[in-house]
């Protein structure tokens, strides 16, 4: 994995910061300022004399892995795409490795990022089409040489309940040996105990199959409202390409409408089944597929945990509130699974 060793996440040294301005030609950073919607990498916008940019330290991809896919964003973009391919070094690479870390530099692109319930029924049928728009793409470029091959078949692992729970209990005994007490740590120990039989009661309704169904390909791997930029009612950027990779083309519309219209604890569904069918008329992928794609995320949230993993294996508690909005919507959704999974495959 990339390494970000600098003293503070918000804060660029002033020694890194006079190398990316040599590195990029900026020639000048008059202005930065550290962007807090992101979660896993961390963003800067920077004032230059060269211009306005979005400057990102990658922390948790590999290097080969990054440059691949910065490397096909020039061609996504010339296929219609809202997504800027990075600004090069002046020795010509993607990316710049300065203190201890790994760097990619964007246009700056002006726009809002709207949760699911901030767009409009016509917005969540855009948005699924540009979905479609961009498999589309990835396929393309795939043919061009940019991306490998796809496989005939794409195995999909699922968790056994009884891993789940061994996984469950030994979370909720670093919760009662690292925990301080807190409303979290106790919220925490509530849930997993719940999940424990959350698995127990509906373990035979987890995926069978360990091929999903449906055609898979490359796809963005993080579709989601803190990647997506709105100006002036349409789409004007589609960010953070770190995970690229070869997917079932209905775990990525499932878990994209999961995390835009999973909102407050609760599945926004009208716009669930108009994001789907935006998509759908563009890649016509099988309900029978959506429906398998529904019921293979429904299954790996309920056994999943890596919130509570980072928290309390990592000591990083960036992720606690996701852990407990997360929380809320999976009991809704368990609770409603059928209807859930009607609102996919309608669309």
């Amino acid at each position: 994995m990339t390494d970000a060793s600098v003293t503070d996440r918000n804060e660029i040294p002033g020694s890194v910061l006079d190398e990316l301005n040599n590195a990029f030609g900026l020639r000048e950073v008059r202005k930065q300022r550290y962007l807090t919607d992101g979660l896993m990498n961390a963003n800067w916008k920077v004032d230059t004399a060269a211009g306005v940019f979005a400057l990102k330290r990658v922390t948790d991809v590999s290097l080969d892995r990054l440059v691949r896919n910065l490397g096909v964003l020039d061609s996504l973009a010339s296929d219609g795409v809202p997504a800027s391919a990075p600004v090069p070094t002046a020795s010509g690479s993607l990316v710049a490795e300065v203190g201890g870390g790994v760097w990619c530099l964007f246009p700056w692109v002006t726009g809002s990022h709207l949760r699911g319930v901030d767009l409009s029924l016509s917005q969540a049928a855009s948005l699924g089409v540009h979905l479609g728009r961009l498999h589309e793409a990835l396929d393309r470029a795939c043919g061009k040489g940019l991306l490998t091959e796809v496989p005939e078949t794409v195995p999909a692992g699922v968790t056994t309940p009884e891993r789940a729970v061994a996984k469950a209990e030994r979370l909720s005994g670093a919760v009662g040996n690292k925990g301080a007490g807190t409303a979290f740590d106790m919220a925490a120990m509530a849930a997993l105990e719940q999940r424990r039989v959350l698995i127990g009661n509906h373990a035979d309704r987890r995926p069978r199959d360990e091929v999903p169904a449906g055609r898979h390909g490359w796809t963005h791997g993080d579709v989601q409202y803190r990647n997506l930029l709105w100006a002036g009612g349409d789409l004007a950027a589609i960010l953070d390409w770190d995970r690229v990779g070869i997917r079932p083309y209905a775990e990525e519309v499932v878990r994209t409408a999961q995390v835009q219209f999973g909102v407050d604890g609760v599945f926004d569904l009208e716009r669930v089944s108009e994001f789907v069918r935006g998509y759908r008329s563009v890649v016509p992928l099988e309900a029978s597929a959506l429906d398998d794609g529904a019921r293979r995320l429904w299954w790996k949230r309920m056994t999943d945990f890596w919130q509570l993993e980072f928290h309390y294996d990592r000591g990083d508690f960036s992720f606690d509130e996701l852990f407990t909005a997360d929380e809320a919507l999976l009991l809704w959704w368990t609770e409603r699974l059928d209807q859930v999974e009607d609102a996919f495959a309608a669309g």
